[in-house]
């Protein structure tokens, strides 16, 4: 027999966090639409930018197919590296056999269509897209090296070329592949992400049995069997067994988590010890593992305000190139020197091409949003990312976010002669049969202190007062104040000490009492709602890493906030709190903080906080499993350890830095590498040739591509 009671006129009404089984649908994040095209989240995850714009699924640029074409065109460039009469004179030696002099044209032409192609392409793209960059730079480069060489096979210049045409475009492939390699590397979150479904799933028939159906054939209602060591094929409630779930995938915790009959679970999750029967409430585009991938994926493809300044440079940078080439073609020309003036203006082309430029920016987002997701953190929207850098005060909704929302036994007392442990042994006993959190706080609390507990019988509810039941052959009761006051009994004075105690720190206090010719209390249990144990580090790491407030804001009353607080060690007149406010004033607390010049971080359960996170200069959502699809945050933490929010800005400062370091790099190496290219150190003896300059350029973006793989190593949540 069950039931559920109000524990006397003493039990709390906690904020209660939204129902698992009711997440909203997950929305976009605001992207400007004039941000660029969206490409597939299979392709994905850098949207198309003026730097880099050729750099979209129809240009056929995935690794494979540049490492295919760099090793074709290394093995073409060899012959005209050999038969070069440069390389001959450098090195002193001569060759001459048959048809030597079609070595060049033959494949020469063969290196530039077949190798150049990519960068044509992209480059005719660029003109017709009117947006001029990268890709337009390597295609004039190519081109003008190409028609140089042509005509000197052709006796109309004396320019031997094709050796370095060979070497650029060869270089060039080289670049490409590992940068497109490390972008694959970095949208691997996206793919593993799909892969944690499995193809196929096992339906219970209306049998009984089983029958295995493609995971695509699922719908809402069914019913199916996951083995122990399987993944959920998609959303729903465990109708029976339990098992030890492992969330990491989802949430990012590492140790698996306990679910029963009537818990949620989530697609991709793995029942780790035991067989469960789940029926299904969410398929497809609807299951919470997808709302991650489509959160991650808008992330790689948001624009934050870095990207707009590495595609207006790169852009800028388009037009310097050229207009170094021609200066430098014109004044080469004019020196008498045509053949330098040639020479000069490829190395310019090539050198300045903002290659770097191009990967500095989307290369840090990729890693970054895989990253964060792979460490539970869901990033929404690219500015929020950012500005948490700048963040300086931290408002934390209490209940479910530095509480666990669920009470716990925070202290027992006896009373004439009972100790406390048989207080909680009987309490528990009375308390069994109860479904009242109250009554499974107590009784969860004794089986893990002291294993299974004393049986009761003839359990029997007093409607809004308590229970009670009989153990061992005696009645007893449970509950709070009114429930003493219909009894006309008081608690004796020994226990009003510890009681006061507890009632001035917020707890719900409840009695046990023994029945019969007298009645009497034997005792009194405090319950709590329970503080997350990572909540104090979470507060700690913020603190070290300059947060100037923490505050938290709750509608329980102030007594319980403050015990809250002083739990977490709040500092007085430093630290704030807000007490008893009602959630639709939760963001004119937003407001306040803000009026006094403070740049805010909001972090809530998503539903009752949503105008507040809305406001916030940075709203992050905390909330496991399906809670991850929340509109109002601009990140998510898709487990509810609260030291996230210190992950999130660690993560803003670090992918910052790393923005900020790339975009110096490939400015600074441009203003140094392109006069140096044009050749105004000629008359001291130090020049470029075009090939040492794609060296060069490639050598940039490796240096780029590197420095942005160190945010791989950056920790996210603070040492344990």
């Amino acid at each position: 027999m069950s039931s559920h009671h109000a524990h006397g006129d003493d039990a709390r009404h906690h904020e209660h966090h939204h129902d698992h089984g009711d997440a909203p649908a997950v929305g976009h994040a605001d992207h400007d639409e004039h941000a660029g095209h969206r490409e597939p989240s299979g392709h994905g995850g850098h949207a198309e930018h003026n730097g880099h714009g050729g750099h979209d699924k129809h240009a056929g640029h995935d690794p494979e197919m540049f490492r295919r074409k760099f090793w074709l065109s290394l093995i073409l460039t060899i012959p005209l590296v050999i038969t070069s009469h440069m390389i001959m004179d450098w090195f002193g030696y001569t060759l001459d056999f048959p048809g030597m002099e079609l070595v060049g044209p033959v494949l020469g032409s063969a290196v530039f269509f077949y190798g150049g192609w990519p960068f044509l392409a992209g480059g005719v793209r660029e003109i017709q897209g009117r947006a001029p960059g990268m890709m337009l730079l390597i295609a004039t480069a190519i081109t003008v090296a190409y028609v140089a060489s042509l005509a000197t096979s052709f006796d109309l210049l004396d320019l031997e070329f094709w050796w370095e045409l060979g070497a650029l475009v060869s270089i060039m492939l080289l670049g490409h592949w590992q940068e497109m390699k490390a972008i694959g590397q970095a949208q691997g979150a996206l793919a593993a992400l799909a892969a944690l479904l499995p193809d196929e799933a096992e339906r219970v028939t209306g049998d009984g049995s089983t029958e295995t159906v493609p995971a695509g054939e699922l719908a809402v209602g069914d019913v199916v069997l996951v083995r122990s060591g399987a993944r959920v094929p998609a959303d729903g409630e465990i109708t029976d067994g339990a098992a030890e779930m492992d969330e990491s995938m989802i949430t990012g915790e590492s140790r698996p988590v306990p679910r029963d009959e009537g818990d949620r679970v989530v697609a991709g999750t793995v029942a780790t010890d035991s067989a469960i029967r789940v029926r299904v409430d969410a398929i497809g585009d609807d299951t919470a593992l997808a709302g991650i991938q489509r959160l991650v994926s808008q992330a790689q493809e948001s624009r934050g305000r870095g990207q707009v300044l590495a595609d207006r440079f790169a852009a800028l940078l388009f037009y310097v190139a050229m207009a170094s080439g021609v200066i430098t073609f014109v004044v080469w020309s004019l020196l008498g020197d045509l053949t330098s003036g040639v020479v000069r203006t490829v190395t310019v082309l090539v050198i300045a091409c903002p290659h770097a430029l191009g990967l500095a920016i989307p290369l840090v987002i990729s890693i970054t949003t895989a990253v964060s997701a792979k460490a539970g953190i869901l990033v929404k929207d690219r500015l929020a990312i950012e500005r948490m850098r700048t963040v300086d005060a931290v408002l934390f909704d209490k209940t479910g976010t530095l509480t666990k929302g669920e009470h716990t036994v925070a202290g027992i007392a006896g009373a004439e002669g009972t100790d406390s442990d048989e207080v909680l042994h009987l309490a528990a006993a009375v308390e069994s049969d109860s479904e009242h959190p109250l009554a499974r706080a107590i009784v969860t609390y004794h089986g893990h202190e002291h294993g299974e507990g004393a049986h009761a019988s003839d359990f029997r509810s007093r409607t809004g007062k308590g229970v009670e039941a009989t153990v061992d052959g005696r009645r007893y009761a449970v509950g709070g104040p009114a429930l003493l006051r219909e009894l006309d009994i008081e608690a004796p004075s020994e226990l009003e000490s510890d009681i006061d105690t507890w009632s001035g720190r917020g707890a719900t206090v409840l009695h046990l009492i023994a029945l019969g010719d007298e009645t009497k209390v034997l005792g009194a249990i405090a319950l709590e709602d329970e503080v997350r144990p990572e909540a104090k580090q979470a507060i700690a790491d913020l603190r070290a890493q300059g947060v100037q407030k923490i505050a938290m804001i709750t509608g329980d009353a102030r007594a319980v906030a403050e015990a809250v607080a002083a739990d977490l060690g709040f500092v007085e007149g430093r630290d704030e709190v807000f007490a008893e406010v009602l959630p639709a004033d939760k963001d004119q607390a937003v407001i306040g903080l803000q009026q006094r010049g403070l740049r805010v971080a909001m972090v809530g359960d998503g539903v009752n906080d949503a105008p507040a996170l809305a406001r916030a200069d940075v709203g992050i959502a905390i909330g496991a499993g399906t809670d991850v699809a929340i509109e109002s945050a601009g990140v998510v933490l898709a487990s509810s350890d609260p030291r996230g929010v210190g992950g999130v800005r660690r993560l803003s400062k670090a992918s910052y830095r790393k923005m900020i370091e790339n975009l110096g790099w490939a400015a600074g190496y441009n203003i140094v590498a392109i006069p140096l290219a044009a050749g105004v150190l000629a008359g001291v003896g130090i020049t470029l040739s075009p090939a040492v300059g794609a060296v060069l350029m490639s050598a940039s973006t490796i240096v780029v591509a590197l420095n942005a793989q160190l945010l791989r190593r950056v920790k996210l949540t603070p040492e344990s």
